[in-house]
């Protein structure tokens, strides 16, 4: 009798296990390696690789959003007109380009940023196509300049006789045309008399700015003296071509910018190039650490 009950606690565990009542919990102690696959192990390659693409991203981040603050300080800081209302549409402002790129460069960097560090495959497909859209839309970009040189030209003339219109109304415009006149020595965009048809410079515009041009179109806005002259172009527009020819630049500014942009094109190509190489870099890095995974 002693001899048997010995062997019973042996015979029940072993009859239980063959019943197969036995619980998953245990059956996984028995063997973790069907339940738990361990994490494959990165080389130091891959650790570096997964560093320098987090990164990567990281400075994109703070570059959208430095673009970001900058575009959100250029809508805010704009007051109002006597009316009440706005100087220039939303949808028309040039600060909204940079909230737009500042939100678009943020938001797939801090996936980016995010997918390397997190090792999430998720939010590296995301960032991967998000890049490969960006890219496809500067390649066709660039092929539309190639092509449609006719119609940019045209589109630069309204957006520059745009700018003449709207001179007063928005600061982001005047300082614009204001540096591409000083700059480039040129009043308007074919000849000083285009600034007839902004309402401030009229000749029948109320106020002292009528029969004027802004004082950029001035050949010597100093006059000879430490402190720029804002008046120097007051009453121009009522003088003879011979007369205002001797203070004002009387060459227009579409013909000098198109000329500057014409020899600035070597720059631009190379300016682009730089652009999608880093983003080729960038995708590199996340095909990299998304195969890793």
């Amino acid at each position: 009798q002693a001899s048997r009950l010995e062997e019973l606690p042996y015979s029940s565990f072993d009859d239980d296990d063959d019943d197969g009542s036995s619980l998953p919990g245990d059956t996984a102690e028995q063997d973790p390696g069907v339940w738990y696959r361990d994490p494959p192990k990165l080389s130091p390659f891959s650790h570096c690789v997964r560093y320098l693409a987090f990164l990567w991203n990281l400075l994109f981040l703070l570059l959208g959003l430095l673009f970001l603050a900058v575009g959100v300080w250029g809508l805010l800081a704009k007051g109002p007109l006597p009316g009440g209302e706005r100087g220039v549409p939303l949808g028309s402002d040039p600060m909204l380009l940079f909230v737009l790129a500042g939100l678009g460069t943020s938001a797939v960097s801090l996936a980016g940023c995010l997918g390397a560090c997190r090792a999430s495959p998720c939010l590296l497909r995301f960032f991967l196509g998000a890049v490969l859209a960006f890219g496809g839309l500067e390649l066709l970009g660039g092929l539309l300049l190639l092509l449609a040189r006719r119609r940019l030209r045209d589109a630069l003339r309204n957006l520059l006789l745009l700018c003449l219109l709207r001179y007063r109304e928005d600061p982001d415009l005047q300082f614009l045309v204001d540096e591409v006149q000083r700059s480039l020595q040129c009043c308007g965009l074919e000849s000083y008399r285009d600034w007839e048809s902004n309402p401030y410079f009229n000749c029948s515009a109320p106020g002292a700015q009528a029969c004027s041009v802004p004082a950029s179109c001035c050949q010597d806005p100093l006059e000879n003296g430490s402190v720029p002259n804002a008046q120097c172009g007051f009453g121009v527009l009522g003088l003879g071509a011979a007369v205002a020819g001797a203070v004002v630049h009387s060459g227009g500014c579409g013909a000098a910018l198109g000329a500057w942009l014409r020899g600035q094109a070597g720059a631009i190509a190379a300016g682009a190039t730089t652009l999608v190489l880093l983003e080729a870099v960038g995708a590199l890095l996340a095909l990299r650490v998304l195969g890793d995974i």
